[in-house]
């Protein structure tokens, strides 16, 4: 493997838990069953599914970091039912209802496994808004309201009086509130869910896989302290899927970033004047998203950069400039609120695929992949991970031919240097289009 995760130490969700108990290393010679690759959304999907299958396999699930610490805790807390933007836009109804149906059975696993083990992060069925700012806002607003009603989904209409007392805030014109999403606290979500994996799955923390190798029959994985060798291998690796060779000109590294406050006081909450518990994403793609989180913090994230090289591409002065952009884009929507302090500024990696299309089967015998979440990871990677234990083990299920049917192969990149320069430019013209939504 040539480039490792390399997230910054600022994400304020993983900060906010308490420190975790110390990690077990890969060290020595292992052989397993099944070795899942990477313990966010899409890994813990796949590791509990293959030990409900094979309840008396040797299963490892393997993360270059600490459980949390990647994409999969530094989302900003929504797990979204309905489609992304891009796939309201397909053609055919039933591959939006697939999509719909496969999000809601991430959701119901989700909440399943909340309440089986008590995990506490801030789970809750606070729906969304989607709000607009202002003329260009309110067009992507209307258009969404016409595929909703396309795709015969519940929504309601929020005038800009409403909206103002659930958010605190008058920079909004309307918004447009849809009731299934849920909102938590994400790395609480992803590491709870890591504390209460089944019996026969060992995972193994801050354990890098350098290199990935064929040796008779069986997959060699090599550790800097230890080695794995295993006839099965899941991969939940998102971008770095493509670091083991697989999918390598198709998939988009972009890192988003947010900031958030430290708990606001009782008389900034009463400043303030709005709800707790809410999140808005922008009417308009390249606009910002908000959050109110339940134990008080207002969240801001925006801004995306094209990261070829990960988070080595984000140094303490980008981060800054980061900073200062949120800023603005909170002091615009909370003026009563400007004295209140950003505690934390972080950013997260994803892939994308400039056909909008994810990944999802067999790359050869004995890996599969679940790869390019598009942006949406909570939902579609549980439900892909735990969808790609049934593809490897030969589970047939309605829910497994759905996915099959609504992914693909995403598209060839173009070489770089023009890559790069195509999607900087992409990213500058949406920001200096979007800018009076931001």
């Amino acid at each position: 493997m040539t480039a490792l995760p390399l997230d910054d130490n600022s994400c304020g969700w993983y900060q906010a838990l308490p420190v975790p108990t110390s990690a077990r290393v890969l060290s020595g010679e292992h052989n397993a069953d099944y070795v899942v690759l990477g313990a966010g959304f899409a890994g813990l999907g796949a590791a509990r599914r293959l030990a409900e299958h094979k309840p008396n396999a040797r299963i490892l699930l393997v993360d270059a970091q600490r459980v949390a610490y990647g994409a999969s805790g530094r989302n900003s807390g929504f797990v979204i039912d309905l489609p992304h933007k891009f796939a309201l836009e397909h053609p055919d109804p039933a591959h939006k209802q697939k999509l719909l149906g496969l999000n809601r059975a991430a959701i119901a696993q989700l909440q399943g496994l909340v309440d089986k083990h008590g995990i506490d992060c801030q789970w809750s069925h606070a729906g969304k808004y989607q709000g607009a700012v202002g003329e260009r806002g309110e067009a992507y607003l209307d258009h969404f309201e016409h595929l909703m009603k396309d795709l015969g989904e519940p929504y309601r209409r929020v005038e800009k009086s409403e909206l103002t007392g659930v958010l605190g805030s008058e920079y909004y014109s309307r918004a447009i509130y849809t009731p299934g999403c849920y909102l938590m606290q994400p790395a609480a979500l992803v590491r709870g869910m890591a504390e209460h994996l089944p019996d026969n799955v060992e995972l193994l923390e801050q354990s890098p896989i350098r290199t990935l190798s064929r040796e008779g029959g069986m997959w060699r994985l090599q550790g800097d302290t230890g080695t794995i060798r295993t006839p099965q291998l899941l991969l939940g690796t998102s971008i770095f899927t493509r670091e083991f060779g697989y999918l390598k000109n198709r998939l988009l590294p972009v890192m988003t970033f947010a900031s958030w406050t430290r708990q606001l006081t009782d008389d900034e909450l009463a400043r303030y004047g709005g709800q707790l518990d809410w999140g808005l994403t922008p009417a308009d793609h390249a606009g910002t998203t908000v959050r109110m989180t339940a134990d008080r913090r207002l969240l801001i994230r925006n801004t995306y950069k094209h990261v070829p090289r990960y988070g080595a591409n984000v140094d303490e002065g980008v981060r800054n400039k980061i900073r200062a952009d949120h800023r603005r884009a909170f002091v615009a929507r909370y003026p009563e609120l400007a004295q209140v302090p950003f505690t934390h500024t972080w950013g997260g990696v994803y892939a994308i695929s400039r056909n909008f299309t994810n990944f999802f089967g067999q790359l050869e015998d004995g890996v599969y992949a679940s790869a390019c979440d598009n942006g949406v990871g909570a939902a579609w990677g549980t439900i892909s991970g735990t969808l790609l234990a049934d593809l490897a083990v030969g589970a047939d299920s309605r829910q497994l031919q759905d996915i099959q049917q609504v992914t693909g192969m995403p598209s060839l990149n173009p070489p770089e240097p023009f890559l790069g320069l195509g999607v900087k430019s992409r990213i500058m013209l949406a920001k200096w289009q979007s800018r009076s939504e931001i």
